[in-house]
């Protein structure tokens, strides 16, 4: 099931699908839909807080991009049903990306990012009002490692193959145990930068000092960001 998943993965390189996605109410709208399978514009103009129209044109824009796509009609038909594509989808800078694709990458990223710091947030708000057994059974880790690249990219490989499994969009919910809910996995794991000394305080405006700054001009480089968009989850 792992190797099937990855065959299903999509690099996006195309600045005009990751503009598409890089907005906060799409990629809400992604996440309801691909939290709960299926859904139309009014349900997830509910969640995000969007009108229905406005939910429309955000709809179709990630059906243009290839992120959601029409699903079977309900009922009387309607409404229009949308339902989200069973892919993968990475976001990684290169060294070699034009200027235009490596900017949408960026914003891409970082938009990621927010929501997922966001979401963290949201649960540790809510932390007191959960359940014991829910309380027992969360985290909120950070671990400081030393690793070569090869024992980083094994371990990265091991925790995605453990969380595999359990993917919302790959799970049988009618197998879960009773009590099963939606929750949230993140996982950052990366080499880390420099932190570069900002210089002691000058006496008189806080400044740093310019003998303490020697050394530490010129361009120190790109940052290297990287979202793994796995059906929405984590952020979307």
């Amino acid at each position: 099931m792992a190797e099937e998943k990855r065959r299903e993965e999509r690099e996006l390189s195309d600045p005009r699908a990751m503009r598409a996605l890089a907005h906060p109410a799409r990629l809400a709208i992604l996440n309801k839909i691909q939290t709960d399978g299926t859904s139309t514009a009014t349900e997830v103009a509910e969640v995000v807080g969007v009108t229905p129209s406005a939910a429309s044109y955000h709809l179709r824009m990630l059906a243009k991009y290839g992120f959601v796509e029409d699903a079977p009609p309900r009922g009387d038909g309607r409404e229009r049903v949308w339902r989200r594509v069973r892919t993968s989808w990475t976001v990684s800078p290169d060294v070699d990306d034009q200027p235009e694709v490596r900017a949408a990458k960026n914003v891409l990223i970082n938009l990621v990012r927010d929501e997922a710091a966001a979401e963290a947030k949201r649960a540790l708000e809510n932390f007191d009002r959960e359940p014991q057994e829910w309380r027992d059974a969360s985290t909120f880790a950070r671990s400081v490692l030393f690793v070569d690249a090869a024992e980083l990219k094994e371990l990265i490989r091991r925790i995605d193959e453990l969380i595999d499994p359990y993917r919302v969009s790959v799970r049988d919910r009618s197998q879960a145990p009773p009590g099963a809910r939606i929750a949230e996995a993140q996982v950052s794991v990366f080499p880390r930068a420099e932190r570069r000394p900002h210089g002691l305080p000058s006496e008189d405006h806080g400044e740093p000092s310019s003998a303490a700054n020697t050394g530490n001009t010129g361009n120190t480089g790109n940052t290297a960001n990287t979202a793994d968009i796995r059906d929405g989850e984590g952020s979307l």
